[in-house]
C-alpha cells in the first residue's frame, strides 16, 4: 500500500514538472512573437431633440483619415418618442458590428454618455453618443 502511495506521488510530481517545463517554453516562444493588435472604432450620435430637429449619425474615419457619416433617425418625431426609429437605428448598428466581425474585428469595448441641453431648468433636449472599439491581430508583413 505504501509503495502504491509513493509511486502515484512520484508520478504525480513528475507529471507536474513535466507540464511547468512545458508551459514556460510556450511563454517563452509567445514572447519572442508578440501578439501586435489594430484597433477601430465607431461612433453613434442619436439625438434626442425633441420633434425629431436634431441630427442622428455613426461616424466612421477611413484608413486614409475621412469621416464618414451614416444618417440615423432621431428618436423623436414630431408626436413624441419614435419606437420604429430606435428600432431602426439598432439594425443600423447592428449591421455595421457584424460586418466588422466578418472582417475579423473583435468587439473589445462599449462606451456610452449622454449630454443634456438646458435652457433655464427646461430640458431642449440632448443626445446619447456611444463609441465602439474594435480590435483584430495585425497581419505581420
Amino acid at each position: 500500500m505504501n509503495n502504491t502511495i509513493k509511486t502515484i506521488s512520484i508520478a504525480a510530481f513528475s507529471a507536474l514538472i513535466v507540464l511547468g517545463i512545458y508551459s514556460f517554453r510556450a511563454t517563452s516562444a509567445s514572447q519572442d512573437n508578440p501578439i501586435v493588435y489594430e484597433y477601430k472604432q465607431f461612433s453613434t450620435i442619436e439625438s434626442v431633440i425633441p420633434g425629431g430637429l436634431g441630427r442622428s449619425r455613426i461616424l466612421t474615419t477611413d484608413d486614409g483619415g475621412q469621416l464618414i457619416e451614416k444618417d440615423l433617425k432621431n428618436f423623436y418625431s414630431l408626436v413624441g418618442i419614435n419606437f420604429g426609429n430606435i428600432a431602426n437605428n439598432d439594425r443600423a448598428i447592428v449591421d455595421r458590428i457584424n460586418g466588422y466581425a466578418e472582417d475579423g474585428w473583435e468587439l473589445l469595448q462599449v462606451t456610452t454618455g449622454s449630454h443634456s441641453q438646458s435652457n433655464e431648468g427646461n430640458s431642449s433636449g440632448g443626445l446619447f453618443l456611444t463609441r465602439y472599439i474594435f480590435r483584430r491581430v495585425k497581419p505581420r508583413p
